[in-house]
Parts: structure tokens; C-alpha cells; sequence
């Protein structure tokens, strides 16, 4: 009966599988070309191409890799078409070709957004999983198109995408995306940063080709425009001008690199350089959206020309960009692709709903053709489901009583760790208080009882020593002088007592390199300003302690610590290229250990937070409100 209960199982599997999957090209195939047109590695792509079975998928093939290349450059041939009865593959290739079609070549992105939709839902019924990934970049790419960032629906495939990352690559677009929305958002908060500091660390750890590169480098110059460096911002859009000038599909990055230019030139008082900047834009327009393109040229005209007092020509560019952003309409494109959003959530859920119903159909025809067999297996099936269900209750119930005991313990850790933190308080007080006893109490006693002395004899012709007496009393007065200092040099630990806590940390650094074997570099940005001594001291010893179980535990030759001080935010990371460890579990240990170190950030209400990868190092990230 088990044998036969599975032989229907079976069969009902494949019948689900075969739907909509009328043709199979090959998994590697169609996986290799995606991760190569996704390094934006044209001609490996073009490569691959011939190797597929179908000619209909070359052709199809061909359109996406030449569209993307070429942009709105593309020399239009044939008219693309959809095969509405096709498989799920050829329609979504059709789809994916369609809306860079309209994305590049025509102006209508509203129907590009709807063509990529098509795609990713025909996508997410194969197994081509870089065909989805490909197909979630096309709409993150829709998105970026937006002059201004006027809704967040991008939130949702940034995280779908997420879900599906298994190569550093889509970790990069990810990043980089994550990067270009606050960028556009015009909400420059910590996180900003932050996403700056992790694309970083991928471009380190792994071979990004320059093309690809540079994407991320025109974020990285507006990150040095907005900290005011805008020499190291200059260098680095001159250099994205230089690489990409001949290549069609990083055309628009030459176009924002020389605007961004033309705005670091007029910020300097070059307003002639920053419009020769805005003219040599000219020859990298976007063809496919001169609108778009042309409000960016004359509205930095505008300003320029004005600061040079040729007020009638920068009242003209400033009227025709008006008018131009008036056209452009963004509130309406907004409330447009949040009606398609909702309708392609719709469709998805009515081509679900068929699928399952042609599965019950189907299951209907094997119940009939199988009869008093399918009978006796549909009895095992629902014993065994309420058997699997009564344990899942059983497992349940038990995983509720261990995370109810796993709270607990928690809780009782927390107490003891604030109970801990509260001794030592009241040890640190009682050891000053007996240090000022002891050793200071006694000190100033004998020279009250010298001052009395000579003060009760001051006039007293016979008493001997005098000057004998005033000596030892100034000695003694100096040896209290250095006690208190030597107190007061135990309690601030001698860092932050004269220079503050950058100076501190930079000198922790320069001591605890050691030649080859180990290297510590220190940046900051807006620490010009000291903060409270209290604060410093605990960040201090905080960073004081990571760099101490690095050299303990890492076996690191680098470490690399970056402060930065924005909107009254404190960003902290602490990175390695150590031996890494599993920063699920924590090791516990006695002193101020990583445990011991969250809970003091917890104390200050800030976050914590690790990434380490066993063989590569470790990044550790700490932000504290100031």
C-alpha cells in the first residue's frame, strides 16, 4: 500500500511539473549568460549565444544583449514580438526584451515597468533562478530612472532580491542600489554611508571589472562631495569620464559625472569651467529621454550663468527647465506605476489560482483512472497528514516552551550583566575612596600636624628646626599634589584627559602596529568637536578591546577603523582581514568580551552589529546617538 500511495505521488508531482514547461533549454546555459550580461561582460555573453538549441531564444537573446549595450544607440531592425502560447522562458525573455525596449529606445517607462513585471512573474515559474535575479535588476533599473525618488516600491524587490543572493556580485548590485535610492531620496543618514563602507569591503574581497566599477565610484565621489572633498570627488569623475566615454552603456555615467562636475566647478567660483563641463555633456544625452536629460543641462546652466550676470540667457534656461519639469509630470508617473503595481499583484494571484485549478483537474483525471487504488491511497495520505499534523502540534508546543525558557535565561543574564556592571561601579568608588584614605588622607594629616605645629611655635625663640620643618612640609604637600594626579591619571587612564578621544585612538593605533605584522589605519570624518568625557572614555575602551581580541584571536595583519559623525549619529567600523569566526555564537568569556561590549552599547542606546566570514575577516559596526 506504501508503494502504491507513492507511485500516485509521484505521478502527481510530474503532471505539476511538466505545466507550462513545454520546452527546457539548458540550466547552466541560460544561467552563464545572465551572470556574464550582468558583470556587463558583452562580449562572453554574445558568446554564448550560439550554443543555445532554439533559434527563436537566440534571436530573442540577441535583441536583450545589443538593447542593453547599445542603449538608446540601438539600430532598431525587426519589431520584437511576444508568443503568447510559447513557454514560460520564451515569454519572459520576450517580456525582458520588450521593456528595455521602451526603457532605452522609447520614452514610455510606465509600460517598461509593466513588460519587466511580465517578465520576472513568467521567470518565477522555471528554474532559471539568474533570470530572476535579471529580471529584479531590470525593474531596480526602471526605478533609478526617476529624476527624483518619489515612492519606495523598489523596497520590496531589493529585498526579493536579497532572498535569491548567493554570489558576491548580486550582493554588489544590491549595495549599489541600496546606495543610489537614499542618494536620490535625498536622505543622507548613517546608512548612506554605511552601504558606501560595505561596497567597499565587496570591491576589496572580490574582481570587479571597471565597467562595472564605476558605477559604484560615482557614488563613492558623491559620498567625498558631501563630506566637502571635493578634489578626491573630482578625481574620481574625471577618471569614470575617461573609462567610459566609448562605451554606449555606461554613456549616462559620463553625463552625471560631467554634471556633477560643472556643480564642484561652480561651488569653487568657476563658473566659465563648470559651463564648459554642461556643454561637453551634450554629446552623452539620452536620446531616448531627452526631457529628462535637458532639465539637468538647463537648470545647472541656469545657475551658472546667472552667478556670471548674463541674467537674460540663465532666465531662458531657467524657464525651459520649468517648463520641462512641469511636462515630466512625476507625481503622476508615481501614482501610475502604483496602479501597475497593484494590477500585476492581481494577475499574479489569478495565475495562481489557475494553476491550482488545472492541478485539480488533473488530479481528478488520475483519481478516475486510478480508482479504488487512488481511494485506498488518499485514506494513507490523510492518516499520515494527521499524523504529521498532531506532531507539528507536539513540536510546536515544544519549541514555544523552549523559547519561553530561552527568555528567560535571557532575562536573567541581562539582570545578572546589569547587576555586574552596577559592582563594578560601586568597586571603582570604593577603591578611590580608599585610595584618598589611605594614601592621601594620610599624607595631608601629617601636614596639618606639621602646619599646627609650626603655626602654635611661630613666635617661639627656642623651638628647633624651623626650616627643617618647613621643608618637610613642602615635600609632603608635593606628594599629596602627585597622588591626586596619580588618581586622577588611573581614572581617566591618561587618554582622554588632555587630547580627547580621536588623538587617543590614532596614538592606541600607532602602538599597536607592529611593522609587517600588523597595520592599523585610522579615518575620520566631523570629529573636529570633542564629545563628553564620559562617552569618549567608553568608546575608547570599547575600540580599545576589539583591537585587543583581533590581535589575540584574528591573526589579522590589517585592521582598519573608520569614525564618522553625522546628524548626531556616531558610526563606528572595525574591520580585519583575520581569521573570522561564526558571529552567531558568541564566545563567552570573563573581562569585556563582545557580549560585554553590546550591552554597554545597549547601555548608550545605540546598535551592534557583526560580519564575519570564517577565512576573510571580520566587519564590526557600532552606531551611537551623540
Amino acid at each position: 500500500m506504501d508503494r502504491l500511495f507513492i507511485i500516485i505521488l509521484i505521478l502527481s508531482l510530474k503532471s505539476v511539473t511538466l505545466y507550462g514547461n513545454d520546452f527546457v533549454e539548458n540550466d547552466t546555459l541560460v544561467n552563464l549568460f545572465f551572470k556574464e550580461i550582468k558583470s556587463l561582460n558583452f562580449e562572453n555573453s554574445n558568446n554564448l549565444i550560439s550554443q543555445f538549441k532554439r533559434e527563436k531564444t537566440k534571436v530573442i537573446l540577441n535583441n536583450i544583449s545589443d538593447i542593453v549595450y547599445f542603449r538608446d544607440n540601438y539600430p532598431i531592425q525587426n519589431q520584437i514580438k511576444i508568443d503568447t502560447i510559447s513557454d514560460y522562458l520564451t515569454n519572459s525573455l520576450s517580456f525582458l526584451a520588450l521593456g528595455y525596449r521602451d526603457l532605452y529606445i522609447n520614452t514610455n517607462n510606465s509600460k517598461s515597468f509593466y513588460y519587466f513585471s511580465k517578465a520576472l512573474l513568467n521567470a518565477k515559474s522555471t528554474n532559471y533562478i539568474e533570470l530572476k535575479k535579471y529580471c529584479i535588476l531590470s525593474i531596480l533599473e526602471f526605478h533609478r530612472q526617476e529624476i527624483l525618488q518619489s515612492n519606495t516600491l523598489y523596497d520590496k524587490y531589493i529585498e526579493e532580491y536579497s532572498d535569491i543572493a548567493d554570489q558576491p556580485i548580486d550582493w554588489f548590485w544590491i549595495k549599489l542600489y541600496g546606495v543610489i535610492f537614499h542618494t536620490k531620496s535625498k536622505k543622507l543618514d548613517p546608512k548612506f554611508f554605511t552601504l558606501i563602507n560595505e561596497l567597499k569591503k565587496i570591491e576589496l574581497k572580490n574582481k570587479i571589472n571597471s565597467k562595472l566599477l564605476s558605477r559604484f565610484n560615482i557614488q563613492k565621489a558623491y559620498k567625498f562631495e558631501v563630506l566637502n572633498q571635493t578634489d578626491s570627488a573630482s578625481y574620481i569623475y574625471k577618471n569614470i569620464i575617461k573609462i567610459n566615454e566609448d562605451l554606449p552603456f555606461n554613456k549616462h555615467l559620463v553625463f552625471k559625472s560631467l554634471i556633477r562636475l560643472s556643480e564642484i566647478y561652480s561651488k569653487k567660483k568657476k563658473y566659465q569651467k563648470a559651463l564648459d563641463a554642461i556643454e561637453y555633456s551634450k554629446k552623452f544625452l539620452n536620446k531616448s529621454d531627452l526631457a529628462k536629460s535637458n532639465f539637468y543641462i538647463l537648470r545647472y546652466q541656469s545657475k551658472n550663468l546667472e552667478k556670471l550676470k548674463r541674467y537674460e540667457e540663465a532666465y531662458s534656461s531657467l524657464q525651459k527647465s520649468l517648463e520641462i519639469e512641469y511636462d515630466l509630470d512625476y507625481r503622476r508617473n508615481t501614482l501610475q506605476n502604483s496602479s501597475l503595481e497593484i494590477q500585476l499583484q492581481t494577475a499574479e494571484k489569478e495565475k495562481q489560482i489557475l494553476i491550482e485549478q488545472q492541478k485539480k483537474k488533473r488530479n481528478q483525471n488520475i483519481a478516475i483512472g486510478l480508482g479504488g487504488s487512488l481511494f485506498l491511497g488518499s485514506i494513507i495520505a490523510i492518516l499520515v497528514y494527521r499524523n504529521t499534523k498532531r506532531k507539528q502540534r507536539i513540536a510546536e508546543q515544544q519549541r514555544e516552551i523552549e523559547i519561553q525558557k530561552t527568555e528567560k535565561l535571557l532575562k536573567e543574564q541581562e539582570l545578572t550583566a546589569i547587576d555586574a556592571m552596577i559592582s563594578g561601579q560601586e568597586k571603582e568608588r570604593q577603591r578611590l575612596a580608599n585610595d584618598l584614605h589611605d594614601n592621601l588622607g594620610s599624607t595631608l594629616a601629617t601636614v596639618k600636624l606639621h602646619f599646627d605645629h609650626l603655626k602654635n611655635n611661630r613666635n617661639n625663640p627656642y623651638v628647633e628646626n624651623v626650616e627643617e620643618l618647613y621643608s618637610k612640609t613642602n615635600n609632603l604637600l608635593d606628594e599629596a599634589y602627585q597622588k591626586v594626579r596619580t588618581i586622577a591619571h588611573e581614572k581617566n587612564s591618561g587618554v582622554m584627559a588632555n587630547q580627547g578621544l580621536l588623538p587617543a585612538i590614532k596614538k592606541l593605533a600607532a602602538k599597536a602596529s607592529n611593522g609587517d605584522q600588523l597595520q592599523i589605519e585610522v579615518q575620520d570624518y566631523g570629529l573636529e568637536e570633542r564629545l563628553d568625557n564620559a562617552l569618549e572614555i567608553s568608546i575608547f575602551r570599547m575600540i580599545q578591546e576589539l583591537i585587543t581580541n583581533t590581535i589575540k584571536h584574528a591573526n589579522a595583519t590589517e585592521i582598519n577603523i573608520s569614525l564618522t559623525n553625522h546628524d548626531s549619529l556616531l558610526n563606528i567600523i572595525v574591520e580585519d582581514n583575520g581569521k573570522g569566526f561564526n558571529a552567531k555564537v558568541l564566545p563567552e568569556k570573563d573581562g569585556m568580551g563582545l557580549k560585554s561590549i553590546e550591552k554597554r552599547i545597549e547601555h548608550l542606546e545605540g546598535t551592534f552589529e557583526i560580519d564575519s566570514t570564517i577565512g576573510k575577516g571580520t566587519n564590526i559596526i557600532i552606531n551611537i546617538p551623540i
